[in-house]
């Protein structure tokens, strides 16, 4: 390979890991030779790989344990997920905006799972509609419920990406769904919110993907309603 000269010698070094994932056609959990092979093939330090290393475990390319060889990491959305929060905190984009491509994704992973759910999909995401209609008092226990509601029913349309970016939107769900649900005052409110989530969920399960899109759509007008608007 032609050494690549530009850039500081870490992002050399972070760049010669990458490329050797993709050339030796690497998987995830495969593992990856040590510092000591890189920073000899490259020809730069230890602490120079180490730093490199840290850099590619951070954004989770590679999964770095103590006392084993580093492996390939799996796809995060946590990594995801940090650059969105800092992009809101930041004022580069706004809640709202974000609410806007969940909306835009959801759709369509309500319709892939109504498509490619399997029957333990469909059991968790019912299950799951059901407990949040007995959390209507332990807004902790509705938040968690909501959050995996969301993110099995992404999980159960079989794509990866569309789930690692569903579960990126969790933090900003921690802070969204209680600022809706204080909106929601009476039981008939409250009751018309986990109507929805359970007709969703058996949409889902009769493998009504039109349906499951509509529904989704509705859920998103009132969520948004009840947190942008009041």
């Amino acid at each position: 390979m032609t050494p690549d000269f530009s850039g500081s010698l870490v992002d050399q070094a972070v760049r010669r890991v990458r490329d050797h994932i993709r050339t030796a056609d690497l998987k995830v959990g495969d593992t990856l030779p040590g510092e000591g092979q890189f920073a000899s093939d490259l020809g730069v330090s230890r602490a120079v790989m180490r730093e490199a290393f840290g850099a590619l475990a951070a954004l989770r390319v590679i999964d770095v344990g103590n006392g084993r060889k580093a492996r390939v990491g799996a796809i995060d959305g946590s990594v995801m997920a940090a650059s969105i929060d800092h992009a809101v905190a930041t004022a580069q984009i706004t809640t709202s905006d974000v609410w806007d491509v969940r909306r835009t994704l959801e759709l369509r992973t309500a319709a892939l799972a109504a498509e490619h759910r399997s029957d333990a999909d469909a059991r968790l995401i019912v299950d799951h509609a059901a407990q949040m209609a007995t959390s209507a008092d332990d807004v902790d226990r509705l938040i968690r419920h909501d959050i995996a509601f969301h993110q099995a029913i992404a999980r159960a349309g079989g794509n990866a990406l569309f789930h690692q970016i569903v579960r990126s939107f969790e933090q900003l769900m921690r802070v969204a769904v209680p600022t809706a649900w204080q909106t929601r005052e009476t039981p008939e409110q409250r009751d018309t919110v986990f109507a929805v989530h359970r007709n969703l969920a058996a949409a889902i399960a009769d493998r009504d993907a039109a349906a499951a899109a509509t529904l989704m759509d509705a859920h998103f007008d009132r969520a948004i309603s009840d947190i942008f608007v009041r």
